[in-house]
C-alpha cells in the first residue's frame, strides 16, 4: 500500500512491471474477462434496463476521471499531460455525445466511430500499455488506466451485440473523416506544449510505433502510423463484411 496513492514522480524508478510479462498478461486478462462477463450480464438484462445501463457507462467514465484528476490536484501532480485528450480519453465525448444526441443517424454515426476506432486503440493501449514502467500493480493509476480501457470497449461491443450499430465498409469515410477533424489539432497541441497526445509526438516504447520509428525515424514513424490506422481500420471492416456474407450468402 505504501505506493497505491501516489504519481508515477513520487515512485522511485524500478517500481513498474515488463510489459508483456506475467502481471501485465494477467491484468490484461482480467480486464477482458470482466467486461465480458459484464456483456453477457447485461445482455441477459430487458432492453429498458440495457439502455440505462448504457447511458450510465459514460457518466460513469466521467465520475472516474474527475476522481482521478481530484486526486491528482490533491497530490499537486496534475499537469498538462493528464488531459483528456489521448484517444482514449475522446472516447468518453463520443460515447456521452452519442448517447444524448437526438438524431438516429448522427447516434449509429457515433456509435460506428467508437466500435472501429475507440475499442481497437483501447485494446491496443491495454496490450502495448506504456503505464506498466511507472506504476507497480497495486497503484491506483495502474488499476484505473485498466478500469477506464476496459469500459472503452464495453460500451462499443454493447452496441454491437445489441444491435444498436451496424458498421458497413461504406461508412468507412466518416471514421478517416473523423481522424482528420481530430488529428491536426492534436498534433498541434502537442508540438506547442511538448505533450504527447495521440503519440505523435514520440513512439510508445515496445510498441509497432517503436518498431517503425527504429528505421523511419521520428517523425517518419507518422507516416507508418497513419498506413497502420487505415490498415486496422480497414481490416475491422472487412472482417465485418466477410460475417455478413458468412451469414447471409445470398445477399
Amino acid at each position: 500500500m505504501e505506493y497505491f496513492w501516489k504519481q508515477q514522480d513520487d515512485i522511485p524508478p524500478g517500481m513498474g512491471y515488463p510489459l508483456f510479462g506475467m502481471a501485465h498478461l494477467m491484468s490484461v486478462v482480467i480486464t477482458l474477462l470482466l467486461t465480458v462477463f459484464l456483456i453477457f450480464f447485461i445482455k441477459r438484462l430487458e432492453d429498458r434496463k440495457q439502455r440505462h445501463f448504457l447511458k450510465l457507462v459514460p457518466v460513469f467514465m466521467v465520475g472516474l476521471e474527475v476522481f482521478k484528476d481530484t486526486f491528482l490536484i490533491s497530490i499537486h501532480r496534475f499537469g498538462i499531460g493528464y488531459l483528456p485528450l489521448h484517444i482514449c480519453s475522446i472516447g468518453i465525448f463520443v460515447f456521452l455525445l452519442r448517447e444524448w444526441i437526438p438524431s438516429k443517424w448522427e447516434k449509429e454515426l457515433l456509435g460506428e466511430i467508437s466500435y472501429i476506432i475507440i475499442m481497437p486503440a483501447s485494446v491496443a493501449a491495454l496490450l502495448f500499455a506504456d503505464w506498466t514502467v511507472y506504476y507497480p500493480v497495486w497503484n491506483f493509476m495502474n488499476i484505473y488506466s485498466y478500469i477506464w480501457h476496459g469500459l472503452l470497449i464495453l460500451y462499443p461491443v454493447l452496441l454491437r451485440v445489441r444491435g444498436d450499430i451496424r458498421p458497413t465498409i461504406r461508412h468507412i469515410h466518416f471514421c478517416l473523416l473523423f481522424l482528420c477533424v481530430v488529428v491536426p489539432p492534436i498534433y498541434a497541441f502537442d508540438k506547442h506544449f511538448g505533450c504527447n497526445y495521440f503519440f505523435v509526438n514520440w513512439p510508445v516504447p515496445n510498441s509497432p510505433l517503436s518498431w517503425m520509428a527504429s528505421f523511419m525515424g521520428n517523425p517518419g514513424y507518422l507516416l507508418g502510423y497513419a498506413l497502420l490506422t487505415v490498415a486496422v481500420i480497414f481490416l475491422i471492416y472487412l472482417g465485418i463484411e466477410l460475417r455478413k456474407r458468412w451469414e447471409n450468402p445470398k445477399n
